[in-house]
């Protein structure tokens, strides 16, 4: 402050002064201060004593005293423009000394932020501690499908759901066709329960707070996440369709000797396939129960007026020889002969039209209107003392034998004149000598022969196959295809009725145990080093085959396709004894060697066992399922030079079927 002055030693500053002897009052009077130094100092002016009145000074006072006069009041120093509104040291007038509140209210002020942190305190202890112990693991009270895996390990959550869970999702579905009742098995269906992405669902790791309060107070119900393989599903329906179906059946006309026979059209019934495989997926889903498949009618396209129609066509068709003419030789085609080769099919409209096989006719017939030495020929090879020999082609003249099928069809029709002029004509061989002689058919590149029991009717159908393939060709990069190149199997081609597996059932069906022969010429084209296309492998493992390495046939739509990738012609020769087939396949070889590369037999599953008393029940022997990868490898130089991608084969367990009663 600017007119305080320095503040000595805490000495009395009036301890030199005289103080008059008649004072009563022990404490020193204090007549006057320092110029500026207020009286306020010494407390509230109430507390002072009073003071006796004094002589005036000797000193010009009043009283006569030798103390100075009294200093006025200290003032507050002037500002400019305001005026002092309180003294500078103090207060104005007496001010109340501070009291100590002891309320309720203000106890209450100081305990209320302690409480709140102690509760705050509580409250994550409350959190963490059971965070802590329910960290890394499912959380507490987690279900899947009433299978309780709270507070295990991921692992142990997984190994209780493969035991537990896994045996209700095994329940069979039990499907309702028509009449008949049927059960299709979880491995039928293609069933897997996906155990990671199930645990991936439920809460793990460290628990958010919500979680621990579920975890300590309610349960999580989960639902499993269960595949089902589409394709090996409808395979199992084409199987159970196999056993239910009953195609509509067309009019036709054929003959018995010379007696032409009518076949009626009949109604008839399909397993609807595609709802089947959802219905079918579905109960699986839900685990288990019974569904009823539906079976939707099947209409013919002819009626029995129509056949009607066609029966007196025929009648007229036999009832006189048609006449051939070339120049002065003629043939005649016999009623036997027309009969043999002459059918009433339908023809899409609704009607019957004729068919009639004029190649055959013509290979009997041929003679008598050309010289055999005129005849063409297609080159070919002949197997002689174990080395291909090539037959030269030869171009020839001879009848058209699709332009006489339709002469011929026109007079079974229509009527007309029975004796019909032919011509020859230049015939060229349908694979020429040039083109057989560049193939490069030299050697054996690529063998295989596999067993069957002897005499059964399924042999017949191996046998007949093999037939029809002897001798094809397989141009360079051309794909062959058995379906296409052998067709449907009918009874007409010589094909018979036999057991084959469709879908994991074995049903008859007409050319069954052809999947045989397939599986021996992949084999065979598989040591050859042709590119694989297109092949399934069977549902279940036989012993008599090569595992990974068999194949599936059915016509239309399960094939074996490979190509001849090389710069080389592919000669297929087929053999065949009463107990085995085989297929070699002769070209230009590639390769030194090429063999299989097989992993252990892994993931293998138990065949279950059951009793059928069903009419046409067909035993099967168990066998249990497994897995398995096969790599192929080429050698060239004695060093491996490519490898095919691993192929890998699941086989099912085939169930053991003993059957009894009318299905013995």
């Amino acid at each position: 402050m600017r007119n305080a002055g320095p503040i000595e030693s805490p000495t009395d500053p009036f301890a030199s002064v005289p103080l008059p002897s008649s004072a009563v009052s022990k404490k020193p009077r204090i007549e006057g201060l320092p110029p500026g130094v207020s009286r306020d100092i010494f407390g509230p002016p109430d507390r002072q004593e009073p003071r006796p009145a004094q002589a005036p000074s000797a000193r010009g006072g009043p009283s006569g005293s030798a103390l100075p006069p009294v200093a006025p009041p200290a003032q507050p120093w002037p500002m400019k423009g305001k005026e002092p509104s309180a003294p500078v040291f103090g207060t104005a007038g007496p001010q109340p000394s501070p009291a100590f509140d002891d309320s309720e209210s203000s106890r209450r002020r100081r305990l209320l932020p302690g409480l709140a942190m102690f509760i705050v305190v509580l409250a994550a202890l409350a959190y963490v501690v059971p965070a802590v112990l329910m960290s890394g693991s499912v959380l507490r009270g987690t279900h899947v499908a009433g299978v309780d895996i709270g507070g295990l390990t991921v692992t142990q959550a997984a190994d209780k759901l493969r035991t537990d869970l896994g045996a209700k999702l095994s329940k069979p579905v039990v499907v309702d066709i028509g009449s008949k009742q049927d059960s299709v098995q979880a491995d039928e269906a293609g069933l897997e329960l996906d155990v990671v992405g199930t645990i991936g669902q439920a809460p793990s790791g460290f628990p958010s707070p919500v979680e621990v309060w579920r975890g300590l107070t309610g349960t999580t119900e989960l639902q499993p996440k269960v595949s089902i393989d589409s394709a090996q599903l409808t395979r199992t329906v084409e199987g159970l369709a196999e056993s239910v179906d009953k195609p509509a059946v067309e009019g036709r006309v054929v003959f018995t000797g010379l007696q032409p026979k009518a076949r009626e059209p009949v109604d008839g019934v399909l397993l609807d396939r595609e709802d089947a495989v959802r219905r079918i997926g579905d109960a699986f889903l839900r685990g288990g129960g019974t569904v009823a498949l539906t079976l939707r009618p099947a209409k013919p396209v002819t009626t029995a007026e129509t056949v009607e129609a066609g029966l007196a066509k025929a009648r007229e068709a036999v009832a006189a020889p048609i006449t051939l003419t070339v120049g002065d030789k003629t043939a005649q085609v016999s009623p036997a002969m027309i009969a043999a080769n002459l059918t009433y099919n339908p023809d899409g409209d609704g009607t019957l039209a004729p068919e009639f096989n004029a190649k055959a006719v013509l290979a009997s017939l041929e003679t008598s209107l050309v010289d055999t030495a005129q005849q063409p020929r297609d080159a070919t090879y002949e197997i002689v003392d174990g080395k291909p020999v090539l037959v030269p082609a030869r171009t020839g003249r001879g009848v058209n034998d699709k332009l006489l099928a339709r002469y011929m069809e026109k007079v079974f029709d229509t009527g007309g004149d029975r004796t019909i002029p032919v011509r020859l004509g230049a015939v060229e061989p349908t694979v020429t000598t040039q083109r057989v002689r560049g193939l490069g058919i030299k050697e054996i590149v690529g063998t295989f022969t596999t067993t069957f029991d002897c005499c059964l009717p399924r042999a017949k159908n191996i046998q007949r196959m093999a037939q029809q393939l002897d001798g094809h060709l397989v141009q360079p990069g051309e794909t062959f295809s058995i379906n296409e190149v052998v067709g449907e199997r009918t009874v007409e081609d010589g094909y018979v009725e036999a057991g084959q597996i469709v879908g994991g059932r074995m049903v008859n069906i007409v050319g069954g145990g052809v999947s045989q022969f397939a599986t021996t010429m992949y084999n065979a084209a598989f040591f050859g080093g042709f590119e694989d296309v297109e092949h399934q492998p069977m549902d279940y493992f036989a012993p008599r085959y090569p595992a990974g390495r068999d194949v599936a046939l059915l016509y239309p739509d399960t094939d074996l396709k490979w190509r001849n990738d090389s710069q080389h012609g592919v000669l297929v020769k087929t053999a065949f004894t009463d107990t085995s087939v085989s297929v070699t396949l002769w070209s230009t070889k590639r390769y030194d060697k090429v063999e299989p590369v097989e992993s252990e037999r892994r993931n293998h599953t138990p065949f279950r066992r059951e009793v059928s008393s069903e009419p046409g029940c067909l035993p099967t022997v168990g066998e249990q399922g497994f897995t398995i990868d096969v790599t192929r490898v080429f050698y060239k130089g004695g060093k491996v030079v490519k490898k095919d991608p691993k192929l890998t084969t699941k086989y099912r367990p085939q169930a053991q079927i003993t059957c009894t009663g009318t299905g013995q």
